[in-house]
């Protein structure tokens, strides 16, 4: 049996609703890992807590201590775009670490990361058209991430005008940087809760069901993966 992670910031609440009583559960120092599985693969779930810097060392855990072959990740964002209406769901085709800057140091743009080409971190290009293939109504996006909650409508239509992101959230630069320095593939699937003009009401209130959803998506793009 295939070993895969699925990494999730805030949304355990969905795991358990879903997949109930795990397996078993692996504790390593700080960290408590419940395992199920799911089709061909067990499955090692791992709560982080927000932010990028939480979600790389979740994500290395998943790699070095749980062996997981490939990583999962789903999660609630904010829509930057009219197009990206509320409750759509995407696929991550890329990210863009929008506060990581050293543009004062060596005049690079920002979000660039010297062992890129450009600012667009790409996720695994395989598994997204294997994704997209199982639900053609997936929607490949650019996602815009860094360690800050936005819900200013202008904040939001900056960080479109910018980067040409579609979507912001705070882990999704995080868990592809450290997958891809591992050589992982990964997959992301986010949930639109709150729209270009929507914010914390917004997010709180579909928090739950967007979860589901999401969640959903994930579970069956993981049983249809080997067929």
């Amino acid at each position: 049996m295939k070993k895969a992670g699925i990494l999730v910031a805030v949304e355990m609440k969905a795991i358990i609703k879903k997949y109930g009583k795990a397996k078993k559960t692996v504790n390593i120092r700080n960290f408590t890992v419940p395992v199920y599985e799911i089709g061909n693969y067990e499955l090692f779930v791992l709560s982080s807590g927000a932010g990028e810097i939480a979600a790389a060392a979740g994500t290395q855990f998943l790699i070095s201590e749980c062996k997981v072959e490939v990583v999962f990740n789903f999660g609630i964002v904010g829509g930057l775009t009219k197009s990206i209406s509320e409750h759509r769901v995407c696929i991550v085709k890329n990210v863009v670490h929008y506060d990581f800057d050293t543009s004062q140091a060596d005049t690079a743009e920002t979000g660039k990361y010297e062992i890129y080409p450009s600012i667009y971190i790409p996720a695994t290009p395989a598994l997204i058209e294997k994704a997209v293939k199982i639900m053609p109504d997936l929607i490949p996006v650019t996602c815009a991430s860094g360690d800050k909650f936005i819900a200013n409508p202008e904040q939001k239509q900056l960080l479109h005008k910018q980067f040409n992101a579609d979507i912001c959230e705070m882990e999704a630069a995080g868990i592809i940087l450290t997958c891809n320095m591992n050589k992982i593939p990964c997959m992301l699937i986010k949930m639109v809760s709150d729209g270009i003009n929507g914010g914390a009401e917004e997010f709180y209130r579909e928090f739950d069901n967007a979860s589901m959803h999401c969640l959903d998506v994930i579970d069956t793009i993981i049983r249809s993966l080997d067929d």
